[in-house]
């Protein structure tokens, strides 16, 4: 005897799952205003419960599809897949995709200005309903061709790099201030920040607050090297501090992200100076990175991954015209391990400056 077919699951089933009206489950699928988050949420949960998908061509005929979301990225693929911070953020940005059955359109970029051509011919192509933009420059060219073009976006980025794009950001320069204020509070009056690319402007605004703080504090020596972010440039930039003679050394480090980090771990060792004894190590982006080292390593932490979704949820809110707006997210907060210390007796400078947290 033939099996009978199983019955197709419809948009009646999953609002009875969810305790919604199926008009209520097309606002949602169709990311129209009206509902709660709270039953926003239930309705995609039901629906993945039932592996339900909306019917593509009524989503087109609705004039509210958004199938692909465009991301491009300027760093080179060995270094992408290395790095915790992006992949994190990556997957923040799809947790929210996959809410509004979207895909993710990425692809690596040589510059900048390679990116603002290929997102014009992703939305002139109808490859892409919105993008997120990452890594801005002063002047960025990307801001005029989102401009030009309607491009729904949102920017990964401070307001005073993105014109008016829709954009979230961290505040780089209280966290930069708060890192060094610590590392002040534990003793320390030589200190170092190796840093990430030079062009890319939360760099600069790094960059100048590092400088405001040390001469607030009235530090004894302070050092900043710029590097591409890589594990190497991390290395040969902590190689080169550590190599002075140690009354013109740091005593303590900050660094870009995490994998550098990890890489001035290394070189300490490899020089026979003790981690925290000799030299304090603190991290920008903590990760599991930071808590598997020996010691383990102080970083200023944030929620990267929640970082991507608040980047697409607010895409999305843009795509609609609803939602919050430019917003900035909860600065990174210091998270003190085993890689900070009071500097040695022996490295200790007489304080002239306020150094109160």
């Amino acid at each position: 005897m033939t099996a009978r077919p199983a019955s197709r699951v419809t948009i009646k089933d999953v609002a009875a799952r969810a305790g919604v009206s199926k008009g209520a489950v097309s606002l949602a699928f169709n990311h129209k205003p009206g509902l709660s988050e709270a039953t926003r949420d239930r309705i995609f949960r039901a629906a993945r419960e039932l592996g339900w998908e909306p019917n593509p061509t009524a989503r087109t005929l609705a004039g509210s599809r958004v199938d692909t979301v465009g991301l491009a990225i300027c760093r080179p693929a060995r270094q992408l897949g290395l790095e915790p911070f992006y992949m994190e953020f990556i997957s923040g940005v799809e947790s929210v995709l996959t809410e509004h059955s979207c895909s993710l359109l990425l692809r690596l970029v040589r510059s900048v200005e390679e990116e603002a051509g290929l997102q014009e011919s992703w939305w002139r192509g109808r490859q892409i309903g919105g993008a997120i933009l990452v890594d801005f420059r002063p002047e960025d060219p990307r801001v005029a061709v989102a401009e030009r073009l309607g491009l729904p976006v949102v920017a990964v980025g401070h307001p005073s790099l993105t014109g008016s794009l829709t954009s979230v950001w961290t505040d780089d320069s209280t966290a930069v201030t708060e890192a060094v204020r610590y590392l002040a509070a534990l003793g320390h009056r030589r200190i170092a920040r190796v840093g990430g690319t030079a062009a890319l402007g939360h760099t600069v605004m790094r960059t100048a607050a590092f400088d405001e703080a040390a001469r607030t504090l009235e530090l004894a020596g302070a050092w900043q090297v710029t590097t591409d972010y890589s594990g190497e440039a991390g290395a040969r930039a902590t190689r080169s501090l550590l190599t002075a003679a140690a009354r013109d050394r740091p005593t303590a480090i900050v660094y870009d992200n995490d994998v550098m980090a990890v890489a001035g771990l290394s070189v300490a060792a490899e020089m026979g100076l003790d981690v925290p004894g000799d030299v304090s190590l603190l991290a920008w982006d903590d990760s599991q990175l930071c808590r598997l080292t020996r010691p383990t390593l102080s970083a200023m932490s944030h929620d990267v991954h929640g970082f991507g979704a608040d980047a697409a949820r607010t895409l999305f809110g843009v795509i609609i015209g609803q939602g919050p707006g430019s917003h900035p997210v909860p600065t990174p907060v210091l998270t003190p391990r085993g890689s900070t210390a009071p500097p040695a007796e022996r490295d200790r400078v007489p304080r002239e400056g306020p150094v109160g947290m």
